[in-house]
């Protein structure tokens, strides 16, 4: 794996947020039981939870930019993963900058997200 953990976080990345964007739902494969997202510092575990947690935010229809994907290789064949970029969401014509980390773990020749932290960046008052 030395080589193409960036290469495998950049396809997951553009996976990932093409398939939020259009089914939130289709998200499911890619978590596991001991899954965990913290989504604006609320935790859930599980894909059930997560999915539902994904499906259940306040906003039908979303646009996600990134502006930088950075990976590194972590212990246990795992790939940790880095996004910066803005998101647009219905209704409002003002983009908001976010960043995601997610944690890959591999699981018999494929990557499930591991640990999932997503926060919004507001600027500094």
């Amino acid at each position: 794996m030395a080589g193409n953990f960036q290469e495998i976080a950049k396809q997951f990345v553009e996976y990932y947020y093409q398939t939020f964007d259009a089914n939130r739902a289709g998200l499911a494969p890619l978590y596991r039981d001991h899954s965990m997202l913290t989504f604006e510092a609320q935790g859930v575990q599980g894909t059930q939870a997560i999915v539902e947690k994904l499906q259940t935010l306040p906003f039908q229809q979303i646009q996600h930019r990134t502006d930088s994907v950075d990976a590194q290789p972590s212990a246990d064949d795992g790939i940790l993963v880095m996004v910066t970029g803005a998101l647009l969401v219905e209704g409002n014509d003002r983009p908001m900058s976010f960043t995601q980390a997610f944690q890959l773990k591999a699981d018999s020749g494929n990557y499930y997200v591991f640990n999932d932290i997503f926060r919004l960046v507001y600027p500094a008052a």
